[in-house]
């Protein structure tokens, strides 16, 4: 495996990211990108001139269904579960200080 990916350059992108990488971890985060771009450059050489593009491995499909109109949930019923109702609004607490209306 040719090294493709220098530890100067290791530390150059660590720093870029402000990481502190020990000596250890530069070496080892070394040999880790070169035998990433290695195998990046092995699939370059695969020939895909025949293959589609495609967004995933399998084609998915939603299962559609006809669309219906049904009553919807009354202000009474919506209103029951919530703490505090004002003036038929959910009534919450005020999170930005500003001037009262």
């Amino acid at each position: 495996m040719a090294e493709r990916i220098t530890k100067a350059e290791v530390v150059k992108v660590a720093r870029l990211a402000r990481l502190e990488l020990t000596g250890e971890e530069i070496e080892r985060f070394s040999t880790q990108l070169a035998a990433i771009l290695d195998h990046v450059a092995m699939l370059e050489r695969l020939d895909t001139r025949d293959v589609p593009p495609t967004a995933q491995a399998i084609r998915l499909e939603a299962p559609m269904r006809e669309d219906e109109a049904r009553p919807g949930l009354g202000r009474d019923d919506a209103a029951a579960p919530a703490p505090a109702w004002e003036e038929g609004c959910f009534a919450v607490p005020r999170i930005i200080a500003g001037d009262e209306k």
